[in-house]
């Protein structure tokens, strides 16, 4: 059976370039709900390896959660190159850049 951790890479995986999801929205899916916080802590542990595109989970409300000091530029210029505007504050607009999958996870 596949770990916690690696259904949360997969399914973060499937988020499409130019959309956002949040940590609650993601645990939710996976029929974790209030696990907000273990989506963070699988994306801080993610493989060296990996191509999980981290940068498209983003908090509550749509905010980067990152701290200033080097990870929240870098989430913030991934998601300008992919077509999502971020504010100075480091807010996205969840209503035009949430991803909505289509079929069920």
């Amino acid at each position: 059976m596949e770990n916690t951790f690696a259904r949360i890479w997969r399914l973060v995986e499937s988020i499409p370039s130019g959309r956002v999801a949040t940590y609650g929205q993601i645990a939710a899916l996976l029929g974790m709900p209030r696990a907000a916080r273990t989506v963070g802590w699988a994306l801080h542990s993610l493989p060296a390896d990996r191509s999980t595109p981290w940068h498209r989970v983003v908090g509550a409300g749509g905010r980067i959660r990152l701290p200033n000091h080097g990870g929240k530029a870098v989430q913030r210029l991934l998601l300008r190159r992919e077509g999502v505007p971020v504010n100075r504050k480091g807010h996205i607009d969840l209503d035009r850049f949430q991803w909505i999958p289509q079929e069920p996870v």
